[in-house]
């Protein structure tokens, strides 16, 4: 049977291990020592909830699929019905064509054509690798058409510590702002999160979080931390260009019991509805390219001399 998720890439580095999909450029699987750092799926399914996929050339929501360029209306495909909006881009569902494979990384690439509300074509490339720093993921976007293009990536992981209940674990994210959204989570403004619930800096037992929210105001060089009480933490780290992380803690997560905690960790260069607002886009010229990484480092875990250093 083909898997619905195309070509599975099973990578391999020491205690590392991932299984990258040709759809979506996606992480199905990323673990240590078999321990799950992210929220797995089987072969046999789709990416419950964008499960680990790849967000370009937008991530997250535009508002009613609409935004102008150059005083004229652009009008997306509404990929998200329910709440009337155009979500997580244009290859969420697309194959990604093999452009390098080793034992421990595989490189993809996917065209975005010219298309309803998304008049540019682009060249895009992503690169997983694991390494002595975990996962490294890699996006190059190269605008090969002739007029400037609009640009923002982003990224769906579920980070996860193996079987500890999601409740039981403590996110730290250093945020100074927060973006409000209405009953549609479409962006309606921005506040800080000093003195807040929305305050993740010191880090928040998961059990007492509800959000689906975006936030700015970022650490130059962002890290984002999940740790168990056992003092294993699992790290999102990313390049400047992502000044922007989604926090969802999903509590109807496909593969969870109901009521149990799915927690995406969505880091972006761009928030909500950039293609309105503008905030965060990247506008490349023709012929420009643009490269941007992001990863997920285990910290804590015994078991291998190379993640010493890791604590």
């Amino acid at each position: 049977m083909r898997a619905p998720t195309g070509d599975q890439y099973d990578l391999e580095f020491g205690d590392l291990t991932a299984t990258i999909t040709q759809v979506a450029a996606g992480i199905r699987t990323l673990r240590y020592a078999g321990v799950d750092l992210t929220e797995p799926f089987a072969e046999g399914a789709t990416p419950p909830s964008a499960d680990g996929i790849v967000l370009v050339p937008w991530p997250n929501r535009v508002k009613d699929g609409r935004w102008e360029l150059d005083a004229t209306a652009q009008q997306l495909a509404l990929t998200e019905p329910a709440l009337g909006n155009a979500s997580h881009g244009l290859l969420r569902f697309s194959p990604y064509t093999l452009v390098a494979r080793t034992d421990s990384s595989v490189t993809q690439a996917a065209t975005i054509y010219p298309q309803a509300g998304y008049p540019f074509l682009l060249d895009t490339v992503v690169e997983h690798e694991l390494d002595t720093e975990g996962l490294t993921v890699t996006h190059t976007v190269a605008n090969a058409g002739e007029r400037r293009a609009p640009v923002a990536i982003g990224a769906h992981p579920y980070l996860r510590i193996g079987d500890v209940p999601a409740d039981q674990l403590t996110l730290t994210v250093a945020a100074a702002t927060r973006y409000e959204t209405d009953d549609r989570l479409n962006v309606t403004g921005t506040a800080p999160v000093a003195g807040t619930r929305f305050d993740l800096s010191a880090g928040v037992r998961v059990s007492d979080l509800d959000v689906n929210d975006g936030f700015g105001g970022l650490a130059e060089r962002p890290e984002h931390a999940l740790a168990a009480d056992d003092g294993r933490r699992v790290v999102l780290w990313s390049d400047p260009a992502f000044a922007y992380v989604q926090v969802f803690t999903h509590r109807s997560f496909a593969t969870k019991e109901p009521g149990d905690v799915a927690l995406a960790v969505e880091p972006m260069t761009a928030p909500a509805n950039a293609l309105n607002s503008g905030e965060g886009l990247r506008w490349l010229e023709p012929g420009e390219e643009w490269t941007v990484r992001w990863g997920i480092r285990p910290e804590g875990f015994a078991g291998s001399s190379y993640l010493a250093s890791w604590g």
